[in-house]
């Protein structure tokens, strides 16, 4: 069974040889390992020229210009050939065992499309390291199960799927951040099977990650799941899964809320005006007839008879009420 591994390689020549030493070490050794140079500036081309040269399964691409992750990973897929295809970011890393074991996984499971990894925070500051808990005490679902739980991440999106899925749903480059969690939520969606391995997947945590840095590039999420709310449409997604994720949409505006007031004053005046266009934007298109009733009726959750201003005020107490609760605990 052959393996197509994507790396979108950005400005990583820190990180790189770690993740690219873990790579071609897999204990399963029919991969090839396509590396997308996205402009870099740093010697990360060079560090890849200098694999490549030592190991003919490593590949490299080099994009013209800066394009973000999932045109890089888009463009390696289009040259890719294996049975399964899975990503790894560039500062990321796998035991040398991963792959077999979601090989194995794959194997025994025909019906196994997607194949989860076992995921390892690790903290680049402090060393510490720690497991994904998954809110789920299953290690197989249905692809519309998979689907669901990936919605509040009680799985996470970490995998190995189909090349002739991942084919049927590239990367969604509509947002240079963020997009990802629809191409997860889809392939998980196509997919007969999706069950879990043991190998495990390193995900480093530092301060330069996307999913850590306070600016505007932040709200994109919401973008993302507009993006994801009119791909289930295309699909014609039963009435239920629409529910379901409208329900998942509306917590991200009201979470987006809360966050963005609980940071506000790390925001510019001009910032700050463009974050509300953006809630106000997104606000605007929830179809609160789809939400659970007794959301609707929940402080801090209730769409205010379809009043953003209300809806502002609403939000803002109830933050400061929750930033006030915990202080006294």
């Amino acid at each position: 069974m052959k393996v197509s591994i994507l790396v979108a390689v950005y400005n990583a020549e820190k990180f790189l040889p770690k993740c690219l030493d873990s790579l071609v070490g897999q204990t399963h050794r029919d991969v090839e390992i396509i590396c997308i140079d996205d402009a870099s500036t740093d010697g990360s081309w060079h560090i890849l020229q200098a694999y490549a040269t030592k190991d003919s399964r490593v590949r490299t691409l080099r994009q013209a210009e800066n394009g973000g992750q999932a045109k890089a990973r888009n463009r390696g897929l289009e040259i890719a050939q294996g049975d399964y295809v899975m990503m790894v970011d560039s500062d990321d890393w796998l035991s040398s065992d991963a792959i077999e074991q979601a090989c194995r996984v794959a194997e025994k499971h025909e019906e196994a499309d997607t194949v989860l990894l076992d995921v390892v925070y690790h903290d680049d500051l402090t060393g510490r390291q720690w497991p994904y808990e998954y809110r789920t005490t299953s290690d197989s679902f249905t692809g519309e199960e998979a689907f669901r739980l990936s919605l509040d991440w009680s799985i996470h999106g970490l995998y190995m799927v189909r090349r002739k899925i991942h084919l049927q749903v590239p990367y969604d480059d509509t947002s240079r951040s963020f997009s990802d969690d629809n191409t997860t939520r889809l392939h998980y969606y196509y997919s007969r099977e999706v069950r879990r391995s043991y190998g495990l997947y390193y995900y480093r945590q530092h301060e330069a990650s996307t999913t850590h840095r306070i600016d505007v590039s932040r709200f994109n999420y919401l973008a993302a799941n507009w993006q994801m709310r009119q791909e289930l449409l295309r699909l014609k997604a039963d009435a239920s899964v629409l529910a379901f994720y409208e329900k998942s949409r509306w917590l991200n505006v009201v979470g987006m809320y809360v966050f963005y007031w609980e940071n506000r004053t790390l925001f510019s005046a001009s910032e700050r005006s463009e974050i509300h266009k953006i809630l106000s934007r997104y606000y605007s298109t929830i179809q609160f007839s789809e939400l659970p009733f007794f959301l609707t009726r929940k402080f801090g959750y209730s769409p205010c008879w379809g009043s953003f201003r209300l809806f502002q005020w609403q939000v803002c107490l109830y933050a400061h009420l929750r930033m006030f609760y915990y202080k006294l605990r």
